[in-house]
């Protein structure tokens, strides 16, 4: 990624970048049009450039690249957003990916969408960076499943899921900077999980999952069936109450059936501390259910 450019200060004080950060995009901006418009706001402050060189370099007026960067007025089409794509240096695959999400959600019909993709040249061969290629292989599965607990759809899951690799690739360079990468993208995963899932008190809702497990259980008797699904469902609430990490833990070992020595390196932990909050958890859980006289507990779920 290009370094921003920098002007020297009198007096010896540090330099400063040139430009200045867009306005601030819009309230009524929907969260898909959201979520690739800020890494391209990011990525043109980090680059130092004005908006008047983006303008020579995209060949936009100043107007509608102005428009462009705060959400405003109608959805861009895919010509103008790719000319500042390539003009930043961004990926232009996982962009158009989030683009066209971000089309739907603003009710534009498929035939609009494929117009525009058709009216931009041919973007090349997909080549992702070879280690987030790797990395994708490696979590596609378990994300999925960790996705599906919260949105109980298959599709919802594999969007949630094809959005986070998009995400990590458009902003690859600052994926690879953190200290742990697989922790950086575990919690982009969640983001967008917890930005889908329904809510419940401040929580995500994870009862709906219960009648999936009870429905596992082949209960025949109705009146069973209905008594398994309230208790699973008030036994899945506490779950979702747990502080993040542990909660995590607890879906992906208990609700997802990812082996225990296989967590850390998906969550971006150590199997230590993964362990760790695995056993909180489970104090937590039985503490709470002992009070209250129920008798499920975290193992009825393996």
């Amino acid at each position: 990624m290009k370094k921003p450019e920098v002007t020297e200060q009198p007096g010896g004080d540090p330099p400063s970048r040139r430009g200045r950060p867009p306005e601030p995009i819009g309230e009524d901006v929907g969260v898909a049009h959201r979520t690739w418009l800020e890494p391209v706001r990011d990525r043109l402050v980090a680059s130092g450039l004005t908006l008047d060189e983006l303008v020579c370099r995209s060949g936009y007026s100043k107007t509608r690249l102005s428009e462009l960067l705060r959400g405003k007025g109608y959805y861009p089409g895919w010509e103008i957003t790719y000319s500042v794509v390539k003009a930043l240096d961004l990926p232009p695959w996982p962009l158009r990916r989030l683009w066209t999400a971000a089309a739907r959600e603003a009710d534009k019909n498929q035939g609009w969408i494929e117009n525009r993709i058709r009216a931009v040249q041919p973007l090349g061969p997909e080549l992702p960076p070879v280690a987030h290629l790797g990395l994708t292989q490696i979590m596609r599965g378990p994300y999925t499943a960790y996705a599906r607990a919260f949105l109980q759809s298959e599709n919802r899951a594999q969007r949630a899921v094809g959005e986070t690799f998009d995400i990590l690739w458009l902003t690859w360079d600052e994926a690879v900077a953190v200290p742990d990468t697989p922790r950086h993208a575990w919690q982009l995963l969640r983001a967008r999980v917890m930005s889908r899932a329904a809510q419940q008190d401040g929580h995500p809702d994870l009862r709906q999952a219960a009648f999936a497990t009870v429905a596992q259980a082949g209960i025949a008797d109705l009146a069973e069936r209905k008594t398994r699904i309230d208790t699973m469902a008030d036994f899945f609430d506490a779950i979702a109450r747990l502080p993040q990490d542990q909660m995590d833990v607890i879906v992906l070992r208990h609700l997802c059936g990812v082996r225990a020595e296989a967590v850390p390196g998906i969550v971006g932990l150590t199997p230590a501390m993964t362990h760790t909050l695995d056993h909180h958890a489970r104090g937590a859980l039985t503490g709470l259910y002992l009070r209250t006289g129920t008798t499920v507990t975290i193992d009825t779920l393996e």
